[in-house]
């Protein structure tokens, strides 16, 4: 059975829940992403901040992108999966929060990230299109 930790993308890198939207956006363009784990000092995952976020909550509700801390834009628990948890649990947790990214976490330690694109190059098409189809539809 293929785990989370066999399909992740590796070395994800956490914008500082104290750092500016402004600075996660540039983080961003410069990492090639559309998304990025927000981490509190104490190191442990407070959610994730994406490009979607941040045009909508910040951008199109006028406030300055540059004065909105990351941290602010994380709600609730973040939704994560285990390192070791296995295809259905990560297909679970997707269609279940309507997530097209999961970081994964070791312990307390992010160690990397399953994204949607993640899942369609290691699982079968019908896994695949089944998740799609719950995560787009509202």
């Amino acid at each position: 059975m293929t785990i989370a930790r066999e399909i992740m993308t590796e070395g994800a890198e956490c914008v500082g829940a104290e750092d500016t939207v402004l600075d996660a956006a540039r983080k961003m363009a410069d990492l090639g992403v559309g998304a990025l784990p927000i981490c509190g000092t104490d190191d442990r995952l407070k959610g994730v901040l994406t490009d979607r976020d941040i045009i909508v909550k910040v951008l199109g509700a006028g406030k300055d992108p540059a004065q909105v801390k990351a941290g602010d834009l994380a709600q609730g628990e973040a939704v994560t999966i285990g390192a070791d948890d296995d295809a259905d649990e990560i297909l679970r947790t997707m269609a279940s929060h309507k997530v097209r990214r999961l970081p994964v976490i070791d312990g307390h330690r992010l160690v990397g990230i399953v994204a949607l694109a993640d899942v369609a190059r290691a699982l079968p098409d019908r896994a695949v299109g089944d998740l799609l189809e719950v995560i787009s539809s509202d």
